[in-house]
């Protein structure tokens, strides 16, 4: 019997759950700190992607997921500039200052490795090249090697 009653919801929960227990293995027991960090790092990696990128890379993600992505979410003006790791990583606290603290490095590093492990690795390859080189290097090959 479905939980929710629709197929799709049922697959989106289990497959975001997945996820999110990924992220809590790496940040910590409590799931809404893992949402909150996926969020904010997906949304500060978007914004650093061309659109049609940022649109494929959506297109991967589970339904619920896809749509906190997209929240937000301000096309004509991306990227975003990047001059540093640390305006990057900055944007990334500035999103979770209401939380517990979070290391934005190890939140960053963890949605990386959420991202090889789950979605289909050309797509994570191709999103990794088109971050600026600063954030590429918070997301190490080795975790490409691990995905799917």
């Amino acid at each position: 019997m479905s939980a929710t009653g629709l197929e799709v919801f049922d697959r989106t929960l289990q497959t975001t759950n997945i996820w999110l227990h990924d992220l809590m293995e790496d940040l910590g027991p409590d799931r809404q700190v893992a949402w909150r960090v996926l969020g904010a790092v997906l949304h500060a990696m978007r914004d650093r992607l061309q659109a049609e990128l940022a649109a494929h890379l959506g297109a991967q993600l589970p339904l619920l997921v896809r749509g906190a992505y997209y929240e937000q979410w301000k096309p004509g003006g991306m990227p975003k500039p990047s001059r540093h790791v640390d305006e990057f990583l900055h944007e990334i606290s500035e999103n979770l200052s209401d939380l517990r603290p979070i290391n934005s490095i190890d939140a960053t590093k963890s949605v990386f490795k959420v991202l090889s492990r789950h979605i289909d690795r050309g797509q994570a390859r191709n999103v990794r090249t088109a971050l600026p080189h600063h954030i590429r290097d918070l997301w190490p090959e080795e975790f490409l090697r691990e995905g799917r």
